[in-house]
């Protein structure tokens, strides 16, 4: 019996699909500069916003894991370099936050003081 030229057609069909996936496989995922970026980025942030007055824990962290990030991007471990860096700058996120949030609490109290100061004096003024 002879073979006919589908059968050709379909053994070669799946002989391409299966390079396709196999050259899909090997190829790499990009190296995470883009999220060591973005990590350093939120760290100067964090800084900029007095987290280490506000923050000082959550800062020290994720300064450390970014350095750990560019450690392991140096010794080419991509994924624990992506891993570290995006933990890095969900510390340094939530540094800014809490920072904010600090300087945010003293000028409410501060502007809590200046009112009970002027309703002191108001009623001063109203006394005879």
């Amino acid at each position: 019996m002879a073979t006919s030229f589908a059968y050709f057609r379909t053994t070669a069909q799946a002989l391409i699909c299966g390079c396709v996936l196999a050259l899909t496989a090997c190829a790499s995922t990009p190296p995470p500069t883009g999220e060591l970026n973005a990590a350093q980025q939120a760290v100067a942030r964090a800084s900029d916003a007095d987290a280490e007055q506000y923050a000082p824990q959550n800062l020290q962290r994720a300064r450390g894991l970014l350095s750990q990030a560019q450690a392991a991007m140096a010794e080419s471990r991509e994924a624990d370099a992506r891993d570290l860096a995006v933990r890095s700058a969900a510390l340094a996120g939530l540094a800014q936050a809490r920072s904010r949030e600090a300087v945010t609490d003293a000028e409410l109290d501060q502007r809590r003081a200046e009112i009970a100061d002027l309703r002191q004096r108001l009623r001063m003024e109203d006394a005879p």
